[in-house]
């Protein structure tokens, strides 16, 4: 084939995909357009400072789009990219947007306070430390580092994290060693106050 038939080709095939698109019914030509953008524009929403790598508690990671914009703002892209109005677990998020987009939390300034109120309590306690790293969008967690190589030999921390499957809106990972034990659900702030004795002492 010569470089001409070549480009003659090339310029049909791409005419064919632009009628494709064009004769689509109009939802799905929506879908065609605004997919990829919505996906890009949803990574950058995401997208923290290098900064945040030295964070020592949630408020200070707080400092992508998903934080700072309008509330509903992030919803509606949020759910734009989910192409839902339930969030989908392909699409990486915070605990709380999730949580928002279901209508579990009241707002995003809610969520926030509980994240908050979880630092008050450990950041003066000896051993506890936050880590600012987690999936994309996600709000860091903190560990326990006394629970790592102790008596027991645990070779992973006991890890206090916030979650948006149940109301209590907190999951601690027991230290361990190997596969991942379950997450004990813990009701809310209260519920960890109460039991840090006993999530403390597994070393």
């Amino acid at each position: 084939m010569t470089a001409t038939e070549t480009q003659q080709s090339s310029d049909q095939d791409t005419a064919a995909e632009d009628a494709a698109t064009d004769t689509a019914p109009p939802g799905q030509r929506s879908r065609l357009r605004v997919e990829p953008t919505a996906g890009l524009q949803w990574s950058q929403a995401l997208e923290l400072p290098h900064a945040a790598a030295d964070a020592t508690r949630p408020a200070e990671i707080r400092r992508a789009y998903i934080h700072r914009a309008p509330e509903t703002h992030v919803l509606a892209l949020y759910r734009d990219v989910c192409d839902a109005e339930e969030p989908r677990p392909d699409v990486p998020a915070p605990w709380w947007l999730r949580a928002l987009a279901r209508g579990d939390i009241e707002s995003r300034t809610a969520a926030f306070r509980v994240e908050d109120r979880i630092a008050q309590l450990l950041l003066p306690r000896p051993g506890w430390e936050f880590v600012p790293w987690a999936a994309d969008g996600e709000s860091g967690y903190w560990e326990f580092m006394p629970s790592e190589r102790g008596p027991s030999g645990y070779t992973v921390p006991t890890t206090v994290l916030n979650t948006d499957r149940h109301t209590g809106w907190i999951d601690v990972l027991p230290a361990h060693s190997g596969a991942t034990p379950e997450p004990i659900a813990i009701a809310g702030l209260a519920g960890l106050r109460s039991r840090l004795g006993e999530i403390e002492a597994i070393r």
